[in-house]
């Protein structure tokens, strides 16, 4: 559709290079600043769908500033601004080479390699007798490494990220406790709204001077998986499926049409109609996790809007 940011070729003052990511772009800006364009791209089971869902890219930019200022206070993070509704500005730095998961629940992955007769994953023992969308006695860390694009994010142990010197001991030591401190910090907010954390990611990098932040994007639904608490215990008692408020459906419309991101396998056609359904669905959930009702940005011309409003801010700081 031609609302929607699927790509840039943007050239900001004093840039020195730029990383595409599967839904991000992001510009170096002179060695100092990050400047982070959230697309409107969909990425599924690592890869990129055909066609940009509009508003996405506003609303995953949007959540992830909202829950950074309110986290602040317990973990450090690299943002420093959202001079546009789809960007976010923030320190250099360089990421960690894992992302680390959360999980309260034995739900999306954890739940398909638990069906597969699996009782450990990442290093971490899960009990037998689960269900599907069972509240884990705790929660546990099932870290991935991160993959460069067209490559598959792979589960890894904590001991596996050691040994293999990807992350050292002290400060891996920060990640678990950043992990587990913005897991419980989402768990309450959410609760406020009437909702359930389900799992999550967090990325993390290192400044300049050595200051380990949160970057990326936190609690969003690409990174993060919510069920309505209403009525959640009745479904599991009843075995039904639980209503949720995550990427989870669109996974679910692939597998039905018979795509897993496996080698040989088509992308089904996203007809018009359906991509108007994703992008209704993302505001649902915007709507949800905030608790406010969603504005949308005028996108009659998204490329023109974001370099007007970067370029503003870049001359605003010199």
């Amino acid at each position: 559709m031609s609302n929607t940011i699927t790509t840039t070729n943007f050239n900001f003052p004093n840039q020195k290079s730029v990383y595409r990511g599967k839904v991000r772009e992001v510009y170096n800006i002179n060695d100092e600043l990050l400047v982070m364009v959230a697309t409107d791209r969909l990425s599924a089971f690592d890869v990129v769908l055909p066609k940009g869902i509009p508003y996405k890219g506003q609303i995953l930019n949007q959540i992830a500033t909202k829950f950074m200022e309110l986290t602040q206070d317990i973990v450090p993070n690299w943002l420093i601004a959202t001079p546009d509704p789809s960007v976010a500005v923030g320190h250099l730095c360089k990421p960690f080479k894992v992302e680390m998961v959360i999980r309260g629940y034995l739900s999306g992955h954890a739940s398909r390699e638990y069906a597969l007769g699996k009782r450990e994953i990442c290093g971490v023992k899960m009990a037998e007798g689960l269900k599907e969308n069972d509240k884990f006695p705790e929660p546990i860390i099932t870290p991935t490494t991160k993959a460069d694009n067209g490559e598959h994010d792979a589960d890894i142990s904590r001991e596996a990220i050691l040994d293999k010197g990807i992350v050292n001991d002290d400060d891996y030591l920060v990640l678990e406790k950043y992990t587990r401190d913005l897991f419980q910090r989402g768990t309450e907010i959410a609760a406020s709204r009437g909702l359930i954390l389900v799992d999550t990611k967090y990325e993390f990098g290192k400044t300049k001077d050595g200051q380990i932040v949160l970057i990326d994007e936190i609690h969003t639904p690409d990174s993060s998986r919510y069920f309505y608490a209403e009525g959640y215990q009745e479904r599991q008692d009843n075995g039904e499926e639980q209503k949720q408020l995550s990427k989870e459906f669109v996974r679910r419309w692939l597998i039905e049409n018979g795509f897993q991101g496996q080698e040989g396998q088509q992308i089904p056609e996203m007809t018009d109609e359906y991509i108007e359904t994703v992008s209704d669905r993302y505001i649902e959930l915007y709507e949800n996790i905030i608790g406010e009702k969603f504005v949308k940005a005028d996108i009659s011309n998204i490329n023109e809007r974001i370099e007007k409003n970067v370029v503003a801010y870049l001359e605003s700081v010199k």
